[in-house]
This record gives structure tokens, C-alpha cells and sequence, in this order.
């Protein structure tokens, strides 16, 4: 059996049978051992069209009408975040829809959208118009007075369109004489973007006698924050928001709870609450009402909440408290514990699936490559790059790898953020290096030393290209219409500058110490031979269409795609696709280099592979560590203003280890970069297009 597993067929049936399998259970345990009806949907919202994951239980439907859950994501992710909560909602007896917001996932907003105007859109509408849309349907319980019993809830972005939508609903029903939303509770967000509709205390009057919750992690990234006059002169010095924070110490929380500034709140407590008057324009239009407040504080991160026992296992006590009463009298299983939890079952499968769709590749290619032209992709054998001959140059080795692996996360916060400060440092190293690349370029031709000529020139050229790009970077990959992906050009930006801090670094070994030591040009993998160019992009091509048809595939008959937690591999929309195409080329550069430099460094090398991946992402793993090791710690993050980007690691890192061993190991397939490059290029760029938010009506 393991002689079998070493050969391409074995390792290829075996990730077929995970990717199968994965499916399968994750599929079993999404619906709750087939209790429970899972499907897509797709409806005309009042600004586009949404799409979700509608749960229903068996029996519900118009004959037996439910409680009805909307739950959503936060900004970047899509429906199949919300997994944890639809799955353990459904098993017990409610409608949940499980909901894609505007331009996020499969939904889309169909006006256009000035690229100033873009934060304005998605979280300010989306949930509204969803309950709108599950109001109307016939499975919606309701009271005798046309009043709905729907509860809303999101993560970060998700939570401030949930509870923005209980204010919308309120001044909707001061028209209408019926509410649609009975219940709500955000995940990860607070009151901090209340003020783009109204402020925090008409949030609170609108929430009226509804049941309202919050979920604000002790160590969430952004929010649950003090004001500004709240804060000691000691906190007034850290300057951004990945900190230590308790949501019920501040005023905002106490406010929420209604609780007096000076007395203390208590977390996990149902607090019964005034909510103050409705007013308009100054009047009021609907008099004080009393309602159930709660706050939950998870020793939690914010992405962390996504995949929490304890956050599920409040929102299911939430959801019992706030639909006591109300449920269907042939709604089973509505007391089960909220222990009692099943979705991480759900998410092993995904996970397991989400292997065998990764362990696929390398053996598919090794058949791809036995074909007629794909095998023009392979070249012939070729030496390694020479190793270090002596003990000053083993140390030189070294010291380069560290500071390989060290500076893409040094440069990390400047690059991400362009901070002008940051790039103009780099502008003025990189004309250093430009002067000093020159004067070794002369130099080596005036003493007819070519390498050392040759070498510094193509240095000049590297640094003069940094020092456009550092002196350019507002206008590469700019936001707009044809670069519609907000953190994909935030990646893009700091991807081109690794690779060519990456290129300066191999060149200059190269020619300065590498090229004497007998490493030719060849050594490298750099095949200039168009049929193998070719044969490579058709046959990377070809792997990740069956890749992705496999996805397709299995996700039609299991509902289920591949993921674990922020990494996901999902099926895309035709503008995903657009919009990879323009990133490919970016990224193409990225990969290229990369795969350049990783196969010169650790080929032929004991634990090579292992080095590979310590090139690829060691710096930024020991910057995740730094980062969230001294917030746990102090109470301060290192880089107590890198909220989001630090967040984007948790996928960026697994996907640039995987592409480090597809690097080496492909390589060693082919004797050359092209194949490898490619294949990381079209696979991690449509991982990553699909799986954020994608603007596609920017104007």
C-alpha cells in the first residue's frame, strides 16, 4: 500500500477519496444528518442581487412557519463563515439563511459605486434588504399583528449591518405598523460605524423591546474600544487598536446595557433596558420601551470568533432566550444544550477535503506530463546551484537566508499600507543601491572582470526598478474599476517588492560568488525554450481546471466546498475570473521569482523542503507570533495599528507554504521554473480573488 501511495496514481486516487470523503461527511453533518434541507438561493435585494445558504429543518415550511435566522459575514469573507451558527441553528429547528453580502461571496450590487463611496454600500444595506426578502416568504412565523419573529445577526462588518437593519426596521415600522426584525446580536462589531447612520443612543431607542445582543472579544482587532476621552494618558499613546479591551468597561458598552457610567456591568448577563425615545429631526415619534441587552466577552481575537465553541455556544443561548415562547410547536430539538455542538465535525470534513484538494496537484501533473506536447514542459537534468566552499561563505549563506526570510515581513506594515514615510526610506536605499550597483558594473568592465560587470548592471537595473516602484506606488494597481479587490492590491504591492528584493539578492550571489564557483545560468531552471514555456502554461492550465472542476463538482453534490477556517478554496462567479486575469500578471512576477529563488537556495540541500517553506513564510510567521504574543502578553500588540493586515496572514501564510513545495517539488518534475511558477500563479491568484471582496461595479 505505501509502494502504491509513492507512485502519481496512488497519491491521486488518495486525493480524489479525501476530497470525496471530506465532502461527504461535511455535507452529512451541514445538514444535520440529512434533517435539514440546504440550498443555495439567489433574490433581488433592493440595491443588487444576494445570494445565501437557505438551512430548513424537516417539516418547516408554510404548513409549520418558523423563527427565521438571518446570520451573515464580516468584510472579505462569504456565507460559508457563518457555518457554525446556521448548522447548530438549523438542528434545532429554525430557518437560518446563511447570507452573502453585497459584493461578497456570489452577491452583487448592481449600481455603480464610486470608489469613495465603496464602505458606504455592502454593510449598510444588505441585511435589511435580506429581511425584507424573509418577511415576505411564507415559512416566516409571525404574530397575529403582522409583526415577524426574524433575528439578525453578523460578523464585524455583518454586525454592523445587523444592527443598523434593526434601526432601519424600526423607522420602517413606524410607517408600516409591523416589525420585521424581532431580534439581533453582532459579532465582533460595535457602535463605532453607528454614526454613518445614526447616533449610538437612537440605535439603542430603535431597538426598542427587541432582544439585543453583542459579542466583543477581549482581543478583538478593531473594535470594543474606549473613547478617546475615556482613555488614560498612558493608552492615549498607543496609537491603533490591536490591544487588550472589555466592552462592558466602556462607556459605549455600560450605554448599551444600560448601565451608569459609574457602576460596573457585568458580561454574560441579561441586563433589562429603557431604550429612550425614537426622535426625528428632534422630535419624538415613538415613546421609550423596554428590552433585553446582553454582552458576551470571549478571551478572543476577532477572526477568532469565527471558529469558537464559546461563541457558538452564546449565540445558541441568545437565540433560546430571545425566541422563548415563539418557537413552532413541531420545533424539535429546540432546547438542546448550547454544548451540545456539532459544525467543527462539518469544518474536519471541509478540512479534509481541503487536503486531498492540495495533495492532488503534484501527482496530476506527473501524468499530465507523460502526454504528447505537455512533455515538452520537461527539460533535461541540470546541476544544483553551487553550495558554499568554505566556512566565511557558509556564514554568508545563512546570514542571506535570514535575511530573506526576515525582510518581506520587516517591510510588511510599509508595504501593505504604501505609508509614504516608510516608501520614501526605501526610495533613498534603493538609489543607494542603484549608485553602488554602477560603480561595480564600471569597475568590473574597466578591470574586465565580465561576471562583476555584468552583475552590477543588472543590479542597476533591479534598483532602478525599486526605486520606481517605491517612487510609484500610489499608481500600481491603484483601486478602481479594473483592480476591484482592495486587499488583493495591497498583497500585489508587497508580493512585487519581495520578488524583487528576492532577484536583487540571487543576482548578486550569482555573480559575486555563485559564477565563480561554476554555477551557470542553466543551474537555475530559467529555460528560454518557447515549446517548454508553452508546454508549462498548458499544462498548469490544465491542472487547475480539473482542479477546480472537481470543486465544482463535489460541492454540487455535497453543498460543501474546501476550507478550513480563513483558507478556502470556493467556486467563483465569471467576474472572479475577469478579475484574476488581472492580477495574474502580478502575481505571475511574485511566483516566478520565487520559485527562482527558493529551488537556487534549498535544492539539494538536506531538509531543502523545510527551508523552502522558512524562505516563503518564516518571517511572517515569527511577525504573527511578535504580533499577537506581545498583545496577549502587554495588553499592546507589536504593531498595534496592523488590524487587518495581520488578520490577512492567517491565509496568506498556509497558501505561500503550499506554493514553497509545489516550488521544489514540481520543479524537480521538470528541471525548470515555468511549470511551478504558473501553477502558483493561477491557483493561489483564484483562491484568493474568490475568496474577498470583490467591488465589480467601481467607477
Amino acid at each position: 500500500m505505501l509502494k502504491m501511495m509513492k507512485k502519481p496514481q496512488g497519491l491521486l486516487v488518495l486525493s480524489l477519496v479525501l476530497m470525496i470523503l471530506g465532502s461527504f461527511f461535511a455535507g452529512m453533518f451541514n445538514t444535520s444528518f440529512y434533517s435539514v434541507n440546504v440550498k443555495e438561493i439567489s433574490f433581488k435585494g433592493d440595491h443588487g442581487n444576494l445570494t445565501g445558504l437557505l438551512y430548513t429543518p424537516d417539516g418547516a415550511g408554510p404548513n409549520d412557519p418558523r423563527p427565521v435566522i438571518i446570520t451573515t459575514h464580516g468584510y472579505l469573507n462569504s456565507k460559508e463563515m457563518q457555518d457554525a451558527p446556521a448548522i447548530e441553528m438549523s438542528r434545532r429547528g429554525y430557518i437560518v439563511l446563511a447570507l452573502d453580502m453585497y459584493d461578497h461571496g456570489d452577491s452583487r450590487w448592481t449600481g455603480d459605486i464610486p470608489v469613495k463611496d465603496m464602505f458606504a454600500t455592502f454593510w449598510i444595506y444588505s441585511q435589511f434588504d435580506a429581511a425584507k426578502y424573509i418577511y415576505q416568504q411564507p415559512y416566516t412565523k409571525k404574530d397575529d399583528k403582522g409583526n415577524a419573529y426574524v433575528a439578525v445577526s453578523g460578523h464585524s462588518m455583518g454586525g454592523f449591518s445587523s444592527l443598523i437593519s434593526m434601526y432601519m426596521d424600526e423607522m420602517n415600522s413606524l410607517k408600516a405598523g409591523y416589525r420585521m426584525i424581532y431580534a439581533g446580536i453582532a459579532v465582533g462589531a460595535d457602535f463605532s460605524y453607528a454614526a454613518a447612520v445614526a447616533p449610538q443612543d437612537q440605535f439603542q431607542a430603535a431597538f426598542g423591546s427587541r432582544t439585543v445582543g453583542v459579542i466583543g472579544g477581549k482581543y478583538d482587532e478593531f473594535f470594543f474600544n474606549k473613547s478617546e476621552a475615556e482613555k488614560t494618558a498612558e493608552e492615549k499613546e498607543v496609537k491603533g487598536t490591536v490591544t487588550h479591551k472589555d466592552f462592558t468597561e466602556t462607556a459605549s458598552g455600560k450605554s448599551f446595557l444600560g448601565v451608569a457610567a459609574d457602576q460596573p456591568a457585568e458580561a454574560g448577563k441579561f441586563y433589562q433596558v429603557q431604550s429612550g425615545d425614537v426622535t426625528v429631526e428632534g422630535k419624538a415619534v415613538r415613546p421609550s420601551q423596554a428590552g433585553e441587552r446582553i454582552v458576551f466577552t470571549p478571551n478572543q481575537t476577532h477572526p477568532w470568533n469565527h471558529t469558537s465553541p464559546t461563541v457558538t455556544a452564546d449565540l445558541i443561548d441568545f437565540y433560546a432566550h430571545a425566541f422563548n415562547g415563539v418557537t413552532s410547536p413541531n420545533q424539535t430539538h429546540a432546547d438542546l444544550s448550547s454544548g451540545n455542538q456539532i459544525w467543527w465535525l462539518k469544518e474536519a470534513g471541509n478540512c479534509v477535503a481541503l487536503i486531498g484538494f492540495f495533495l492532488m496537484f503534484v501527482p496530476l501533473i506527473s501524468l499530465l506530463l507523460k502526454a504528447p506536447l505537455l512533455n515538452k514542459a520537461v527539460t533535461g537534468a541540470i546541476a544544483t546551484v553551487s553550495a558554499p566552499a568554505n566556512g566565511r561563505q557558509t556564514a554568508v549563506y545563512w546570514l542571506a537566508i535570514v535575511f530573506s526570510a526576515l525582510i518581506p515581513a520587516i517591510l510588511f506594515p510599509t508595504l501593505m499600507d504604501k505609508q509614504a514615510g516608510g516608501l520614501h526610506t526605501l526610495e533613498v536605499i534603493s538609489l543607494i543601491l542603484l549608485g553602488l550597483s554602477v560603480v561595480a558594473a564600471v569597475a568590473g568592465f574597466a578591470m574586465k572582470k565580465r561576471s562583476f560587470g555584468v552583475g552590477g548592471a543588472v543590479l542597476a537595473v533591479l534598483s532602478l526598478i525599486l526605486w520606481l516602484v517605491f517612487r510609484n506606488a500610489a499608481h500600481i494597481t491603484p483601486l478602481g474599476p479594473i483592480y476591484n479587490e482592495p486587499t488583493t492590491n495591497q498583497i500585489v504591492y508587497w508580493a512585487i517588492v519581495s520578488a524583487l528584493i528576492a532577484a536583487f539578492l540571487t543576482v548578486a550571489f550569482h555573480y559575486f560568488s555563485k559564477k565563480d564557483a561554476g554555477t551557470s545560468f542553466g543551474s537555475y531552471g530559467i529555460s528560454l525554450n518557447p515549446a517548454t514555456i508553452v508546454s508549462s502554461l498548458i499544462t498548469a492550465v490544465i491542472a487547475v481546471v480539473i482542479g477546480y472542476l472537481l470543486l465544482f463538482a463535489l460541492q454540487a453534490v455535497f453543498g460543501t466546498d474546501f476550507r478550513i477556517w480563513v483558507m478556502a478554496v470556493r467556486t467563483f462567479k465569471m467576474e472572479h475570473f475577469i478579475t484574476a486575469l488581472r492580477y495574474i500578471p502580478y502575481f505571475l512576477v511574485y511566483y516566478y521569482v520565487s520559485t527562482v529563488a527558493l529551488n537556487a537556495n534549498t535544492r539539494g540541500r538536506k531538509g531543502g523542503y523545510l527551508l523552502a517553506i522558512l524562505l516563503n513564510v518564516g518571517g511572517l510567521v515569527l511577525w504573527l507570533l511578535a504580533q499577537y504574543g506581545k498583545d496577549f502578553a502587554t495588553g499592546v500588540a507589536l504593531y498595534p495599528a496592523q488590524a487587518l493586515n495581520g488578520i490577512l496572514l492567517f491565509a496568506l501564510v498556509p497558501a505561500l507554504a503550499i506554493a514553497a513545495v509545489y516550488s521544489r517539488k514540481v520543479f524537480e518534475k521538470t528541471n525548470n521554473v515555468w511549470l511551478a511558477a504558473f501553477l502558483n500563479t493561477f491557483l493561489f491568484t483564484m483562491i484568493s480573488v474568490a475568496n474577498t471582496a470583490l467591488f465589480w461595479n467601481l467607477v
